[in-house]
């Protein structure tokens, strides 16, 4: 996500590194890069001139302090502006309602059915509400199969009407039907076309007029870049929507929809898509998203998902094993589920300060835990709980069924050794407070 619009930014900085004060010219230089970098990612042209603009008339302006180079002062002005052109802050959506309306709107193929799935989960297991997902794509072949299939992957109940043909009738009887039924927020998804037309607009602004949802929001495409924020413009013109939908981001190296999105429609970047399990959405955080493109990472969703994922009970009894010297391969295993669970590994990566430039050129791999697992699974329930009986023997009938190598097996070996001596440590009071003193001598700071 956004990695060549962060490689470009991170040499634009260069330009000001070693320099002893800011200038006209070395500003210039610097911006002159930037500039580039945003219409490389496909910026719009006007957002990006205006907001290099903003950076030099706010660079020019103060003075550096000692304990702040240029280069630093610069990248602290850049991610203010950048935070500010993207939203500034998180959007809500609006779910209030007897029940709550959310119309989903956008071009076929953005991604609306399953982005349609993937809110109506979030809303069911992250804010408690019983979600009714409703087919109102009446045009497009096996529409209404695909949101079917999506609400039985996430247990939502969906509503159709196979025979009729209006939209706004099948979107007004669903609501009906959820106000009878106990659902508290109906999810409509509607239909799409492969370009922006009258038929398009007249149709779903009719479905709006209609139901008078208390949400609109306008799927798209991350990855189509400067289309997608015309498009959105065209869109918001004629239904006037709450808020847009970013699909497909974890897909997009250069990020100019996210950028250059609200400045040009005025309406805020409510969620993103990140890949393609139905938990894979996002809240928009911009100050998250700022931390990111200019290479500071992102610890603080690299939290909230870690604890999403965090089961009480079970952190219990691994810390009882972990002081008690008998933390395990049953618990290994244990741990790595949690950690599949968290999302696309290359996407955690780039969530811990400074690991996207230590990584370059590192291909993270969503099936780096596989060998791992298929070693594990080729153990015992002895070897599994007893790790010190694995002698030279055992090693190689696991490699043999697991297909990997001894060496394979003896590197995991290790790894889960150091693993445990970590664990170990961290669950020592006194050993963190050590270590976090040590920290702090070191200067407690990540390079950026």
């Amino acid at each position: 996500m956004f990695e060549n619009l962060s490689d470009k930014f991170d040499r634009a900085f260069k330009v000001l590194k070693g320099q002893g004060q800011i200038t006209e010219i070395n500003v210039a230089e610097t911006l002159k890069e930037v500039r580039r970098a945003l219409l490389d990612a496909d910026v719009n042209f006007k957002t990006a001139k205006e907001f290099t603009n903003r950076i030099k008339e706010k660079a020019l302006g103060q003075n550096v302090l000692t304990s702040i180079s240029p280069g630093q002062l610069m990248i602290k002005i850049t991610h203010a502006e950048l935070k500010d052109l993207m939203g500034g802050s998180s959007d809500e959506i609006n779910t209030k309602g007897n029940p709550g309306i959310i119309l989903m709107s956008g071009l076929q193929g953005s991604g609306k059915t399953t982005f349609s799935g993937k809110l109506a989960n979030f809303l069911k297991t992250k804010q408690n509400l019983n979600p009714l997902l409703v087919a109102c794509d009446v045009y497009r072949p096996a529409a209404i199969d695909q949101l079917e299939v999506v609400g039985g992957q996430i247990g939502v109940e969906v509503y159709s009407e196979r025979e009729n043909k209006k939209p706004e009738s099948i979107a007004q009887n669903a609501v009906q039907y959820a106000k009878s039924n106990g659902f508290n927020v109906v999810i409509v998804d509607t239909a799409g076309r492969l370009a922006v037309d009258e038929e398009m607009m007249s149709e779903i602004a009719l479905v709006k007029r209609t139901i008078n949802p208390t949400e609109t929001l306008f799927v798209v495409d991350a990855m189509t870049g400067q289309d997608a924020v015309n498009t959105a413009k065209a869109f918001n013109d004629r239904i006037n929507f709450d808020g847009v939908v970013l699909t497909k981001l974890d897909g997009d190296t250069r990020g100019g929809a996210a950028i250059s999105i609200k400045s040009v429609v005025d309406k805020p970047i409510k969620f993103i898509g990140t890949g393609e399990k139905m938990e894979a959405i996002d809240v928009f955080h911009p100050e998250r998203m700022a931390d990111r493109i200019l290479g500071m990472g992102d610890v603080v969703s690299l939290v909230e998902r870690a604890q999403e994922q965090f089961d009480e009970d079970e952190a219990k009894r691994i810390h009882s094993k972990i002081q008690k010297n008998k933390f395990d391969f049953n618990d290994f295993y244990s741990q790595i589920q949690q950690i599949k669970k968290m999302g696309n590994m290359k996407d955690l990566v780039g969530m811990i300060p400074g690991m996207r430039k230590a990584m370059k050129g590192v291909e993270v791999d969503d099936d780096a835990f596989k060998p791992i697992e298929a070693i594990i699974n080729s153990m015992t329930p002895k070897e599994k709980s007893n790790p010190k009986i694995i002698n030279v023997s055992r090693k190689q009938r696991i490699a043999k069924g697991s297909g990997t190598t001894i060496q394979d097996v003896n590197k995991l070996m290790k790894q889960f050794e150091d693993t445990r001596k970590m664990m170990k440590m961290m669950s020592n009071k006194k050993n963190m407070a050590n270590m976090m003193k040590q920290f702090k001598g070191m200067g407690g700071n990540m390079p950026m």
